[in-house]
């Protein structure tokens, strides 16, 4: 926040705002290059053969799935199991919860 004196007060300027229009009006600059860049971009990749494009799609895929991190052996045996536990947690506890209502039901 900057200060500036007029008529000997002190009148605080914001240079924030004009900073942000700015930068607002920079940004719709660079979206309407964007679009239009884009725009080119799909008319070749429309032009491309059907088979090609499957082709760099499964290629996508198999680039993808090498950067995953797998767990290992041990680890997806312990999160199963865990998972197998808290699913049967809480078909208990519905179940429980369920019977106690139907109990209060039948006494009103």
């Amino acid at each position: 926040m900057a200060e500036v004196r007029k008529n000997s007060k002190k009148v605080k300027y914001d240079i924030t705002e004009e900073i942000e229009t700015k930068v607002v009006k920079e940004k719709k600059e660079k979206k309407s290059t964007k679009k239009a860049q884009t725009k080119s971009t799909v008319k070749k990749e429309e032009k491309k053969n059907l088979w090609v494009r499957f082709r760099i799609f499964c290629h996508g895929v198999v680039s993808e799935f090498k950067k995953v991190n797998w767990p290992s052996r041990s680890n997806m045996v312990k999160y199963s199991i865990a998972t197998i536990v808290f699913v049967l947690f809480l078909a208990v506890f519905f179940y429980l919860i369920d019977i106690i209502f139907a109990a209060i039901l039948k006494l009103v």
